[in-house]
């Protein structure tokens, strides 16, 4: 949809004649509702670029909630996190104050697929979350909900908000960022309906009837999350441990830390992370598969109170048991909530069952036969805002000085909430500073595929992230996200001193490895052992490191340990230069064609321009960048339905037109 700022005639009481009004509390250049992954993220690169922030929330203690699972990152979404981290966001630096257990996925696929993930303790996490954002200079955290927007004398531009309690605040700018609050209403069987954003939470209802009036579309989604757990409940004899990775891998690459990690005279990497704790898989099998089925029109899905549509990869086990009745065991992972719980969460079993029928299910899987339930799980429903409305900063269309982000946007997730807060919080500064927008190319990271995606494509069931989704999956990697994005931080003034200095030793990491492997030489006696444990042949003479790294299982980490050298670089900087001698063929190619795409990326495309007289371009392509505005070729040419040929027609149209 296409709105115009004029379809909303606000109230005169909404109007404000100017930021200094003696009606308002205080001003600030950008406000933010909502304290979730969008919010904070949102504020923090807000008051990074220099804008004064505000950050109004619910609740000031729920801050930074891990709503559902107590863990950041995954496939694609700990990249994101990388990525939001190279940006000054804090979502890496609160994950490695509060990380209980981190793993990286994907091992057995190579690295360039490599996916770092951590389970969190939630309340380390919440309040290191806390803590990092009222570190900000210029950001003031304001506990309120939000009642409805406030807007200047024309009606056309945000000004402000109002709270329940009555309290106004001005602001240039405003992020939306409300998650699963926006007129949320919990589900727990057919007959259990609760109004909230979340479990114990009041929902916003009034803000979403002001955004209804305002001639937004909205529409609904619904999402869920599992029953949790006493752990003390559990046979974790029976069922199957697995370990934390936590000794090899950082999150952040700036940490605030003063000094670079180092080794242990053991050989182990000292820590700054709490202690880990380990994580149990255990099984849903026939025994409650079986009550599920016998149980299906009693769940909130199948039962017909909820009609909206949810993730489809990360499914309720209502829709694993009736979409793949054939499959006899489905996984589940029982996690830790924290070092000061014995709380488990059980991932894998998201339900909108009855609780007694969920306790039945629980006590039917091994290792839980006698398990207590802690909190019931439960489904929700909550309005989101098509994204193809928005720019590709994440500002309305309909309503200057608006911006949204998170599952407001309809996807689901932190990680991709956390990427579309960094977005809508830079571009809502620099708005504010009269400064250009911000705008990441599919080329350049996931958080360019992830608002593209949206802006361009729109959604039509809740938004995840994949590798897959991504053209560029061979040069956008975890480990080379500073690379990609630390000097475009840099150069939109996002860092303090130190962390310059900081950023400058670590992109010149993975130089030095690379330049380490050059002039190492590697004799047969260090490297033949090494070379005939992976099935590779021995040398006749003596090579250089970056030589044997081009073959097949050869680790550039493994000949630097046995040559005795690269012990101080960070682990991401040595994965970085072997994964760019191993594939450096592959990856020209991939970065030629990211070339072509940012070629197109710098041809701009007027907001004004008259599509429907455009002949040359098909009646499909002329409708719908008509409807969507792509502001670049770049962007036009990710709409389903316009062929490179409308592209070139559209190009000889701009240059005839100019």
């Amino acid at each position: 949809m296409t709105a115009h700022p004029a379809v909303f005639s606000p109230r005169h009481s909404d109007r404000i004649a100017s930021p200094d009004s003696a009606s308002l509390e205080a001003s600030f250049d950008v406000l933010v509702i909502g304290g979730g992954h969008a919010g904070t993220e949102a504020a923090v690169a807000a008051a990074r670029a220099g804008a004064s922030v505000a950050l109004v929330t619910g609740a000031l203690e729920q801050i930074g909630q891990l709503s559902c699972n107590p863990a950041i990152g995954g496939i694609a979404k700990g990249t994101v996190v990388r990525e939001v981290d190279a940006l000054g966001g804090i979502m890496a630096r609160a994950t490695d104050l509060a990380s209980v257990q981190f793993r990286m996925l994907n091992r057995g696929k190579g690295p360039a697929v490599w996916a770092p993930r951590a389970q969190c303790d939630r309340g380390l996490y919440r309040r290191a979350v806390r803590q990092l954002l009222e570190a900000q200079p210029n950001l003031l955290t304001i506990q309120g909900m939000v009642a409805r927007l406030l807007f200047d004398a024309s009606g056309e531009r945000v000004a402000g908000v109002e709270t329940v309690e009555g309290r106004r605040f001005g602001a240039r700018a405003v992020v939306l960022t409300t998650g699963t609050f926006g007129r949320g209403t919990m589900h727990i069987g057919t007959g259990t309906r609760i109004s909230g954003g979340r479990a114990g939470e009041a929902p916003s209802v009034l803000l979403g009837e002001q955004l209804d009036a305002l001639g937004l579309t909205t529409e609904r989604f619904k999402t869920g999350t599992p029953p949790r757990i006493d752990g003390r409940s559990v046979r974790t004899g029976d069922l199957t441990l697995q370990h934390s990775e936590i000794d090899a891998f950082d999150y952040s690459w700036s940490h605030f830390w003063t000094t670079p990690r180092a080794r242990r005279e053991d050989g182990a990497w000292h820590t700054r992370h709490p202690a880990q704790m380990p994580c149990w898989l255990t099984m849903l099998d026939e025994a409650g598969t079986s009550i599920i089925a016998e149980h299906l029109a009693e769940s909130a899905m199948y039962g017909g109170a909820i009609a909206s549509r949810g993730p489809r990869y990360c499914p309720s086990v209502e829709d694993k048991v009736v979409k793949f009745p054939d499959k006899r065991e489905h996984q589940i992972f029982l996690e830790p909530e924290g070092h000061d719980t014995h709380e488990l969460y059980v991932n894998g079993l998201s339900t909108s069952l009855p609780a007694p029928v969920q306790l039945a299910v629980l006590r039917s899987v091994r290792g839980l036969e006698e398990v207590r339930m802690t909190r019931a799980g439960y489904a929700i429903e909550y309005d989101y805002y098509p994204p193809t409305q928005l720019s590709a900063t994440l500002a309305s269309r309909a309503v200057h000085g608006l911006y949204f982000a998170g599952q407001v946007n309809g996807t689901t997730g932190y990680e991709e909430a956390a990427g579309q807060g960094v977005i809508a919080g830079l571009n809502a500064a620099r708005w504010v500073q009269g400064q250009e927008p911000v705008m990441l190319g599919r080329e350049t990271s996931y958080i360019g595929v992830l608002i593209d995606d949206l802006v361009m494509r729109g959604v039509d069931e809740p938004y995840r992230l994949f590798t897959s989704r991504s053209e560029f999956r061979l040069t956008v990697r975890q480990d080379n996200a500073l690379a990609r994005l630390g000097e475009i931080g840099n150069g939109l003034g996002l860092f303090t001193a130190a962390e310059q200095a900081q950023l400058a030793v670590r992109l010149g990491a993975v130089r030095e490895a690379y330049a380490l492997a050059e002039r190492t030489s590697m004799t047969p006696a260090v490297a033949d052992p090494l070379l005939l444990a992976v099935g590779s042949a021995p040398l006749l003479h003596a090579v250089r490191a970056i030589e044997l790294t081009r073959r097949q299982d050869v680790s550039l980490a493994t000949l630097f340990a046995a040559a005795g050298v690269g012990g101080d670089l960070p682990v991401d900087a040595v994965v970085g230069a072997e994964l760019e001698i191993k594939y450096e063929r592959y990856f020209d190619k991939e970065r030629n064609r990211a070339n072509r795409l940012k070629a197109q990326g710098s041809v701009p495309l007027d907001a004004s321009l008259d599509y429907a007289s455009m002949h040359t371009i098909s009646i499909e392509a002329r409708q719908k960048l008509t409807r969507l505005r792509p502001s670049t070729l770049a962007q036009a040419g990710q709409i389903p339905g316009i062929s490179p040929a409308d592209l070139q027609n559209l190009l000889m149209e701009l240059r005839r037109g100019s």
